[in-house]
């Protein structure tokens, strides 16, 4: 139980795939501005990092190394992930227009958001079993969603905040977006110290 509470908290807060490994960029500072918008991106892909891994661990597992398939990882995980994203995009359209309106071009680029392909991979890289595999996830997930959710309200802050003119927009967006990952670097090494393996 202990390994599965360091490996969610760590992937939420030390492993940060926004903050801390750099993946999945494209939506944080594209679907930030409105903090309505950044939570519909988040939970879509909290939805389709759990579902990918529910999906691709076994792949991995069963299909393609017992067949030395293995190089195909890549191809077949995106395949997996495209058809995840459709069925997400189906639904919000259906049950959700006005989410699905507000995040736009973002939600079929869930699809080439790095981040949902590299916990797929990372997991079976890290040698996680299926359940250690699906926290991750989840981790990794709410890893975003906070990191969503806190970059929203920065930006909404930076937005009624007098800025100087050449200041204005990316580059202010990308200071925010620096000082906001720093702000992870303090969890480093506590949640291994406070649940010893």
């Amino acid at each position: 139980m202990t390994k599965f509470i360091v490996i969610l908290l760590s992937a939420v807060f030390i492993n940060n795939y926004v903050l801390s490994r750099f993946l999945g960029i494209c939506p944080f500072l594209g679907v930030s501005k409105k903090l309505d918008s950044a939570t519909g991106m988040s939970l879509a892909v909290i939805f389709v990092m759990l579902m990918a891994t529910a999906a691709t661990w076994p792949i991995q597992k069963f299909l393609l190394d017992p067949n030395g398939l293995g190089y195909l990882q890549t191809i077949v995980f995106i395949l997996v992930i495209a058809a995840l994203v459709q069925l997400v995009e189906i639904v919000l359209k259906r049950y959700i227009p006005s989410l699905h309106k507000s995040l736009g071009v973002y939600l079929p680029l869930i699809t080439t958001n790095c981040a949902v392909l590299g916990v797929t991979i990372l997991n079976i890289d890290a040698g996680y079993s299926f359940a250690e595999a699906m926290v991750n996830s989840l981790g990794s997930g709410l890893g975003f969603f906070l990191a969503m959710v806190m970059f929203s309200g920065v930006r909404s802050t930076i937005e009624g905040s007098d800025i100087p003119e050449s200041f204005k927009g990316l580059p202010v967006t990308l200071t925010a977006a620096a000082i906001t990952s720093l702000s992870f670097l303090g969890f480093s090494g506590v949640i291994e110290n406070l649940f010893p393996m």
